[in-house]
């Protein structure tokens, strides 16, 4: 019978892994030298390589369930002594009621016991099984664990201070992604839908601009602000943004080639009407629009203008209707 070299144990090895990993149960083991081991050494080769994959694979389990263990730390861990010794009485109590309800069961049925003998038996284990739960679960809430995956802040407690209820302990924050909550006009409703695009900025990174999607849009609007609440998901892959900073949204509607814009300083608030003053024969004539999209400077007119009329940008609060106006500088005009 021939003797395994070294070669051999590293590709024994080597397969050894690939079976314990891949859960190849039939791999065949091939010496390395140019002519093939007898069929009584190849046996022996296979059940010793069977016996360590078994091995490698209990080990393999054993890691994961470590690691498992390792990210399920707990964040807090309160002193839990007295409740400790609960849960171990209520064990107690369940397990001498178990056993008293095994023996009622088998004298029930050798008719030497009364049925309510037996439904006492099985209430009092129901009873305190119960209470072996309810300890169990007073036990468990006097440990703290992440409900998700995240980053911890800084702590607000220190190891030996007492606790209250509602007492902020630390922040726990998922970076990635985030979600972007904002406002809309109302008259953008009928625009705004899930999916469209949006382009986030913030003071942090002037530079930069960061694209999210719409994932949400509020059922019903705000009646005092007369806008709608939106929501977006903003991927934050290299952690750059964090939860809380104010930021720019741009949400992308699309475009019109017909639409008509004023400078924003033309709009004239009047209650809750917007107004602009028009420029007619050198007197000022003050009308009523409806506005669409907002950009910087910028402001779209749906109704109230026409196409080349001259409005007013300074001085509304001197003006009013049928008021002589005379231009100074360049005039501002509607435009598409």
């Amino acid at each position: 019978m021939e003797t395994l070299t070294v070669g051999n144990f590293v590709t024994l090895g080597l397969l050894v892994l690939l079976q314990a990993v891949l859960g190849f149960d039939n791999l065949l083991y091939i010496s390395l030298e140019s002519k093939r081991a007898p069929a009584e050494s190849q046996s022996k080769v296979r059940k010793l390589g069977i016996g360590l994959a078994v091995l490698f694979r209990i080990g393999l389990l054993f890691l994961l369930v470590n690691l498992i263990r390792y990210f399920q730390d707990p964040l807090f861990a309160f002193e839990a002594t007295v409740l400790e010794a609960q849960v171990n009485e209520a064990r107690a109590n369940a397990a001498r009621s178990e056993a008293a309800l095994k023996r009622a069961e088998e004298l029930y049925r050798k008719k030497l016991i009364s049925a309510d003998d037996y439904d006492t038996a099985r209430a009092n284990y129901d009873v305190d099984a119960a209470r072996l739960r309810s300890s169990r679960a007073v036990l468990s809430k006097m440990v703290i664990r992440a409900p998700f995956d995240g980053f911890a802040g800084i702590r607000r407690i220190n190891v030996g201070d007492y606790a209250t209820v509602g007492q902020e302990l630390v922040d726990v924050v998922k970076l990635d992604p985030l979600r972007v909550n904002f406002s809309l006009p109302e008259i953008l409703l009928a625009k705004v839908r899930p999916g469209l695009r949006v382009a986030v900025t913030t003071d942090a990174y002037p530079e930069d601009s960061f694209t999210g999607t719409i994932t949400a849009i509020a059922p019903r609007a705000d009646v005092a602000g007369h806008s709608i609440e939106v929501r977006a998901n903003l991927p934050n892959p290299e952690l750059r943004l964090r939860p809380g900073l104010f930021v720019r949204v741009n949400v992308s509607l699309g475009g019109r080639e017909d639409a008509i814009v004023i400078p924003e300083e033309a709009i004239w608030p009047v209650g809750q009407d917007k107004t602009v003053f028009v420029v007619v024969d050198g007197k000022a004539v003050q009308r009523i629009v409806r506005i669409g999209t907002r950009q910087p400077g910028v402001v779209e007119i749906l109704s109230g203008l026409e196409e080349g009329e001259v409005v007013v940008t300074a001085g509304q609060m001197k003006l009013h209707d049928g008021a002589a106006v005379q231009p100074v500088g360049g005039s501002s005009a509607a435009t598409n």
